[in-house]
């Protein structure tokens, strides 16, 4: 060995600086189902991440070459040991494996460079558009703001659905439940009120918030390409635990929906989340409990379950001046069974929120789109979120509804019917046609005063109920191509002034005057 070397060496020994780093590991003893018995870590507490730590054969290390770090979630807390959840791939957890504490609790990323992205339930980009540069990691589980901390639901939100927006409003702060059979028309509805926020002035627009739990990819993917086309995705984010996903992730992607527009509340803001569905949900968290070895209750559902929803739902609120004046409203979607609402969770949520609006299979079929049962669906904050110029407009709408629909009932088999039965049959068929709207266009707010206005005047009463449709439809563009300033007047005060009421009283009388052919009877 020459000087130089030995110098070299010399040298080395001189500049080294032993270092020690102190780590809590446990070890891997049972895995199976996405659940993983671990022994050794004593200090750990709930709900906090675990890494771990994959053996680096030479075999394995080629399979996972690109896979990311896997993590866990711990759930229980025993004498023996503990109890996680596998965040990810459960093919890559094996026994014996060496599991590693990170001392903290699992929070998600949160910032603005979220709008218009696709995450997970971990806040991991999922729309390949590269990873995230400048977030602030905010934790999944928070507490729910008091009720010193919050303000009276009063601002309305506006859906873009005239029969929501006149007889089931909701407000910025509220939680309203969307509940009905599978294809109904739930999700549709969600969609359609994201979209509609395009009507809103940008400074109040809501960031908006879509949570998919155990939907397919196929129409997370749908909805998103939908969102884009609409130009609605810029304000949204979507969370995305598809039905392929653990179960754990199925059962975190709502509490980190909720996280992330936590931040934007903070910092004042609206926040419009929808959660579809919590029933999926529910299912996941059964699941895990069910592997977890906690003992099941109704329906074999956990003692917690309600819980679960409870604490979730009860982060949506308005805050009041001093936090800020933020809101979150809540839309949670529920599915039920043969219409069963009587069934273990949705009889939980419907008790956790603030209203619902129920979804038929008999009306959807009948080709009432949304299909509202007007008679069981409510809006606990009402009229309060309400703009002036709606409630105007839509005083006895829902009452006239659900009496149009016991009389329906009752003169099905009828023959003979006296004028005022045949009157108010007549009337109610036109009102049902007159709210039915098709996907994907809500209807701004001034526009649907205008349409529900005139409808009071009974300018529809002499329309074939086939045509009621049309000649609404026909009768906005008419208004917005001779009466311009009506709408302006509507939007800019919320309400509807007896100048704006004769400037509609005129419309229909010159619309009726242009379009003869509308208003042939029989």
């Amino acid at each position: 060995m020459n000087s130089s070397t030995v110098e070299k060496i010399i040298k080395e020994i001189e500049q080294f600086k032993p270092t020690h780093e102190s780590a809590h590991v446990g070890r891997v003893v049972q895995v199976g189902d996405g659940v993983v018995a671990i022994d050794g870590l004593t200090s750990v507490v709930m709900s906090e991440v675990l890494i771990f730590e994959e053996t680096k054969s030479k075999k394995l290390a080629e399979a996972m070459e690109a896979q990311t770090e896997l993590y866990g979630l711990v759930l229980n807390l025993e004498e023996d040991g503990v109890r996680a959840s596998i965040l990810g791939d459960t093919a890559r957890v094996s026994e014996g494996m060496t599991v590693k504490s990170t001392g903290h609790v699992l929070s998600v990323p949160a910032g603005e460079e979220l709008l218009g992205r696709v995450v997970n339930a971990l806040g991991e980009p999922q729309d390949a558009k590269g990873p995230f540069k400048n977030m602030t990691m905010v934790p999944v589980e928070r507490q729910a703001a008091g009720v010193i901390d919050r303000k009276s639901v009063t601002v309305p939100l506006a859906t873009g659905i005239t029969a929501i927006d006149a007889m089931i409003p909701i407000g910025r702060g509220q939680r309203e439940l969307i509940i009905g059979d599978r294809a109904t028309g739930k999700t549709t509805i969600a969609i359609d009120t994201i979209i509609n926020q395009l009507n809103e002035p940008e400074d109040k627009r809501p960031i908006c918030i879509y949570v998919a739990i155990g939907q397919k990819e196929s129409k997370t993917a749908r909805i998103a390409q939908q969102l884009r086309e609409a130009g609605a995705m810029e304000y949204t984010i979507i969370v995305d635990a598809p039905a392929s996903a653990p179960a754990a992730l199925q059962y975190l992607a709502p509490f980190a929906g909720v996280a992330m527009g936590e931040y934007f509340m903070d910092k004042g803001k609206d926040v419009l989340i929808i959660y579809d569905d919590l029933s999926k949900q529910a299912v996941a968290y059964r699941e895990l409990s069910l592997l977890l070895r906690r003992p099941p209750g109704r329906e074999a559902y956990p003692g917690d379950i309600f819980y679960l929803h409870s604490r979730l739902l009860e982060r949506a609120c308005r805050m009041s001046e001093e936090k800020g004046g933020g809101s979150i409203t809540a839309l949670p979607i529920i599915e039920t069974q043969e219409g069963d609402v009587s069934a273990y969770i949705p009889t939980n949520v419907i008790s956790i929120t603030d209203g619902q609006i129920f979804l038929v299979t008999d009306l959807f079929n009948k080709g009432v789109r949304p299909a509202i049962d007007v008679g069981i669906s409510v809006s606990r904050v009402g009229s309060s979120a309400q703009t002036k110029a709606v409630k105007a407009v839509a005083g006895g709408l829902k009452l006239e509804l659900a009496q149009f629909r016991d009389l329906e009932a009752f003169t099905q088999f009828a023959q003979d019917l006296d004028k005022t039965t045949a009157d108010q049959l007549a009337s109610g068929q036109r009102m049902i046609e007159l709210l039915k709207q098709r996907n994907g266009a809500p209807i701004p707010m001034e526009r649907q005063v205008a349409m529900l206005y005139a409808a009071s005047l009974r300018i529809f009463n002499d329309t074939p109920v086939a045509r009621v449709r049309e000649a609404a439809t026909l009768f906005v563009e008419y208004v917005d191509a001779q009466h311009k300033n009506v709408f302006a007047e509507i939007k800019k005060s919320g309400q509807l002034s007896d100048d704006s009421k004769k400037e509609i009283a005129k419309a229909t009388e010159e619309f009726r005057l242009a379009h003869p052919e509308l208003f042939a009877t029989k």
